[in-house]
């Protein structure tokens, strides 16, 4: 008969009679804290990223070149991620609130009202089993918990240190007259009469909310029948002569927050808000500091994160297997693999015994199975 065997320690060395006939189910490549990380994960996290760059267009020996570079840090990735959601177990980091909001969004985008109907979904096209895509879902909003609260959260950037920048570098503030805009379509397909004047009277009532203040990607995620409700509506930013002369008409002389009227298309009523405008030349400093904040707080992010999951791995219990290694180890830290078929116990000779009285008396010490005394040491 078969044993099977998850593969931390060397079988054959500690049942060298079943040596051969040992099948081998998993092989543990890290152990950090309490848990693991096995080939398995690994060797998923591998396809992934393959298919990552397959989705950006490489081939052949680019991909493979792309490949190579990026791999030796897929191990380094999964230690960054159980390091940073054993740290939110520790805070006590609770996101069930965020994951069931996030499940609701994506019945409601998908237009599913049966829980069996999204597991049949994730499967089709993840490949996974539900809770599995939502656990991986959980431990990721944990880790963005995690990294916002002890690294983002004590970045601050100085107004002069912003000011500076933009004197810097105001040729990159230099701009073309653009509008930025999000749009909202109320759809009349396959509707009769009585649908399209219904159509037309919920496009115009959602016009209404807009301009009293409801937010409108809300308004959008809620009802909008296009494509872009994914995207909050969001389209983009356009010049002039980008857009239909009709929507130009409309839209030109406004200005930010601006809600059109409820405009009839082909296939529905068609809803634009003005989400950003910009103006032709230099932009004012007010107009771009959160551009600028955000350049510069990327700029200290990565180092700062770099440098908490480092002090992270100084304080992990962190083992990685030979022939493996962590591209981003922590300087000085002792990974090293202790096999326990390696371990040997100590062993001592009846001479030896006989010749070191001090050894003799301590064995002496040892109570004796079934009582609660020892035994009087030789004279």
């Amino acid at each position: 008969m078969k044993k099977y065997l998850l593969a931390t320690v060397a079988c054959a060395a500690l049942w060298p009679a079943c040596a051969a006939d040992v099948e081998l189910l998993e092989e543990i490549i890290a152990k950090i804290n309490g848990d693991i990380i096995t080939r398995t994960e690994i060797e998923k996290s591998r396809r992934q990223l393959r298919a990552e760059l397959s989705q950006r267009g490489l081939k052949g020996e680019q991909l493979e070149t792309e490949f190579k570079e990026r791999e030796p840090g897929i191990l380094a990735s999964r230690i960054d991620q159980l390091l940073l959601q054993q740290k939110g177990r520790d805070l006590s980091v609770n996101v069930d609130a965020e994951v069931s909001k996030q499940v609701n969004e994506i019945m409601r985008q998908y237009k599913i009202t049966d829980p069996e109907e999204l597991a049949k979904l994730v499967r089709e096209q993840t490949g996974q089993l539900f809770e599995d895509y939502k656990n991986e879902m959980k431990n990721s909003m944990i880790t963005q918990r995690v990294i916002q609260q002890e690294v983002g959260s004590k970045i601050n950037i100085p107004k002069p240190e912003k000011e500076a920048y933009y004197n810097e570098h105001k040729k990159d503030f230099e701009r073309e007259e653009r509008l930025f805009l999000r749009e909202l379509l109320v759809s009349t397909e396959g509707k009769d009469a009585a649908g399209i004047a219904a159509a037309q009277k919920k496009a115009t009532d959602l016009v209404a909310r807009a301009r009293k203040g409801e937010k409108f990607p809300d308004l959008v995620r809620d009802n909008s029948d296009a494509a872009s409700a994914r995207e909050d509506g969001f389209i983009g930013a356009f010049k002039r002569g980008d857009l239909k002369k009709e929507l130009e008409d409309i839209l030109w002389a406004q200005q930010r927050n601006f809600v059109t009227d409820p405009i009839k298309l082909e296939n529905g009523f068609l809803i634009l808000k003005i989400e950003e405008r910009h103006k032709a030349g230099l932009a004012a400093l007010e107009e771009v500091e959160s551009e600028i904040s955000e350049k510069l707080y990327m700029t200290r992010f990565q180092p700062k994160i770099r440098e908490f999951l480092t002090a992270l791995r100084q304080d992990a219990f962190l083992e990685i297997k030979d022939g493996w290694a962590d591209s981003s180890a922590a300087p000085g830290k002792e990974t090293r693999w202790t096999d326990p078929a390696q371990l040997k116990p100590e062993t001592v000779t009846k001479e030896e015994v006989a010749a070191n009285p001090r050894r003799k008396r301590l064995l002496w010490l040892v109570p004796i199975p079934g009582t609660s005394s020892t035994p009087k040491e030789d004279k």
